[in-house]
């Protein structure tokens, strides 16, 4: 099971992101957030396939009412996910945030 330290470590293994709290909650940042600690346990990340991991997963994904008008959010149950796909899912996220220094997500 991934733990918010294997969180941070693979973001902060991807170059340019940067941490600092994001509503008293560990964040990661790219050129925007790319990824924060929700609650303990939870994770928010980017992706473009939200209703699609929901779907097949929803144990694992899933998103709250405060992410409906955010629909490339999706909250990852670390408990549930495995490390490769944490990885994964991660790498998305950056893309989605945009590196440092692209104009673009």
């Amino acid at each position: 099971m991934p733990t918010e330290d294997d969180v941070r470590r693979l973001c902060l293994d991807l170059p340019g992101v940067t941490e600092r709290p994001s509503w008293g909650r560990p964040a990661w940042f790219a050129r925007t957030l790319m990824a924060r600690i929700w609650e303990p346990g939870v994770l928010t990340v980017k992706t473009r396939e939200r209703e699609a991991l929901a779907g097949t997963d929803p144990e694992t994904f899933f998103w709250t009412p405060h992410h409906e008008r955010s629909p490339n959010l999706v909250l990852v149950r670390l408990e549930r996910v495995a490390p490769d796909e944490l990885g994964e899912l991660l790498d998305e996220s950056y893309r989605i945030a945009g590196p440092p220094g692209s104009s673009r997500p």
